[in-house]
């Protein structure tokens, strides 16, 4: 999977937590594109010399997400549903945009109005 996930032993992160913030954050910049097949969850344990469940922990979660997809003996892949939540996001932030220009919120406002929302 030419990308690394570090394992912070010391962090307050659970372990299973950190490979799955890992690959999402990688999934999310394109450092792993939609289709990438992922490394298998044994693989994956033994090269951060993590327990075959943790990881398969991850794995799961990711797949409830929509991030990744099992298909059966082929593996674990990237899939397609990221870059859909990243349209629909794009889609939303649009209608937002015209939304404040019809206001006449300028984007400074409109924006401190989005950092304020996402806080919340």
């Amino acid at each position: 999977m030419g990308h690394v996930i570090t394992i912070d032993a010391d962090s307050p992160v659970p372990p299973f937590e950190q490979v799955r913030l890992g690959i999402a954050r990688q999934v999310g910049d394109g450092t792993l594109p939609v289709g990438t097949r992922l490394p298998t969850v044994r693989a994956l344990a033994s090269e951060l010399g993590l327990a075959v469940n943790t990881v398969a922990r991850s794995y799961k979660e990711l797949e409830a997400a929509g991030l990744v997809e099992t298909r059966g003996r082929q593996g674990t892949f990237v899939s397609a549903a990221g870059d859909r939540s990243r349209e629909e996001a794009h889609r939303a932030a649009a209608t937002y945009a015209a939304t404040v220009h019809a206001l006449g919120i300028d984007a400074d406002e409109a924006l401190r109005i989005v950092e304020a929302t996402l806080r919340a």
